[in-house]
């Protein structure tokens, strides 16, 4: 009843940033958090690029009681729910959970991902151990965990790149490597071991 009313009064509060209800999380470790970060040119070529509104992700841990987001965003760190919540546009994020058959491997996923804590976010997006990006990080752990792989890794050259060449010739160099593979959120958000929880749109996170 407490956390109802609680909700309700949120909801009248922030409704008018909103187009519909507001709908309530509550957090689960291991949890796979996606959101579309503010527009740069880059996040604008990782959306285009993937035609998806997914250009960042996260798993979420708790500790020492407070809930957390475990991603790569600058050097791999750990950032508080609320603050993660808040770098999104709109404050809108989407998550996602692993099956019930791959509930086991959360811990192990976690412990794996917590090893890359301080490498420094690889703008190349290259599938090596030296730089991490975010869905690089949920990839290998969900890879050390359990021995298989979390979606389908891509080619640079299979995705939708030609509207943004530009940017990523700054970024990739001359001549683009198109051959490059890579684990995108987009993929990573489809892979069969993973079930929608909820949308990106914006939700309360429950206390419980």
């Amino acid at each position: 009843m407490k956390h109802s009313l609680l909700l309700s009064i949120y909801i009248l509060l922030t409704g008018c940033a909103s187009s519909g209800p507001i709908t309530s999380y509550t957090p689960k470790q291991g949890d796979i958090v996606f959101q579309s970060l503010p527009h740069i040119p880059v996040i604008d070529a990782i959306e285009g690029c993937t035609h998806s509104p997914y250009s960042h992700c996260g798993i979420v841990v708790k500790q020492d009681g407070v809930w957390h987001v475990l991603e790569a965003i600058g050097p791999v760190r750990v950032t508080r729910l609320d603050r993660w919540i808040g770098q999104g546009r709109e404050e809108a994020f989407a998550v996602c959970r692993l099956k019930a058959d791959f509930q086991p491997k959360v811990a192990a996923m976690i412990t794996a991902a917590e090893k890359f804590i301080g490498l420094p976010y690889d703008i190349q997006y290259e599938l090596d151990d030296e730089k991490i990006y975010c869905s690089e990080l949920i990839y290998k752990g969900f890879k050390e965990a359990s021995g298989k792989s979390l979606g389908k890794t891509v080619k640079l050259g299979d995705l939708d790149w030609r509207p943004h060449e530009q940017v990523i010739r700054a970024i990739a160099g001359d001549p683009i490597p198109l051959e490059r593979e890579m684990i995108t959120p987009r993929d990573l958000a489809k892979a069969e071991q993973l079930e929608d929880v909820l949308p990106l749109e914006k939700h309360i996170v429950s206390s419980r």
